[in-house]
């Protein structure tokens, strides 16, 4: 005889904050909703978790079919589970989030999302349910997390310039960084390690370029570091 269970069960969904850099902006994917409800509204990318799949297999899906992007990692962020996030029903959202080079990742829409796109994070639109408060926390969360945690892969070319990488910081952080003082912090963590090459187009004042040291990275990215860069 099948167990019946006789509680109400909220639905379960999980929402994806992508962010990148582009030129002088750290930008958000966002979808443009081609259903009911919020249809013709921006919003993350995201739905509801089937039966047969985990949280992190549901993000990943849904991150594919409604922005055609795949990525490397996506990190669990929160729960949100405000009374009223959703008109439909009782709603609880896993939120994760990922950090990504947009011009590796070129969204395409699909599943129920009318279209997909990049937007700077200063000048994101109006956000479906409670997105724009999970957008938030995303930001404030990667805005502690470069504190502790390396970053740089997938948001930065394979090789790059310290300034690069500097401004990198300065785009997530919003706000100016002392050069002497960051290039000595970068170089004391030992994961950005100097190559043969130069910048390219720039005349005989090209800087040099760098890589991150994969092991050195992995193993900061585990355990963490104080970067003491405020």
């Amino acid at each position: 005889m099948p167990f019946t269970y006789d509680y109400p069960r909220p639905a379960l969904a999980v929402d994806c904050v992508v962010f990148g850099l582009r030129e002088s902006s750290l930008v958000v994917l966002l979808v443009r909703r081609g259903v009911p409800p919020f249809e013709g509204s921006w919003a993350l990318p995201g739905g509801f978790v089937r039966l047969d799949e985990t949280l992190d297999r549901a993000a990943e899906r849904e991150l594919v079919e409604e922005s055609g992007l795949k990525v490397a990692y996506l990190e669990q962020l929160y729960t949100f589970s405000a009374l009223d996030r959703d008109p439909r029903e009782r709603v609880v959202s896993v939120a994760y989030f990922a950090l990504v080079n947009p011009v590796e990742h070129r969204p395409q829409a699909g599943s129920d999302a009318a279209s997909a796109a990049w937007f700077d994070v200063r000048e994101a639109p109006a956000l479906a349910f409670d997105h724009r408060h999970i957008l938030q926390v995303a930001l404030e969360r990667l805005r502690s997390k470069v504190r502790y945690r390396p970053i740089g892969f997938g948001l930065l070319p394979e090789r790059f310039s310290l300034t690069q990488l500097q401004r990198a910081y300065e785009i997530i952080l919003d706000r100016p960084l002392d050069k002497r003082n960051f290039r000595k912090k970068i170089a004391a963590l030992g994961f950005v390690v100097p190559t043969d090459a130069l910048e390219e187009g720039v005349g005989r004042r090209a800087a040099r370029l760098f890589r991150f040291d994969r092991a050195v990275y992995a193993a900061l990215s585990e355990k963490g570091f104080d970067l003491e860069l405020i």
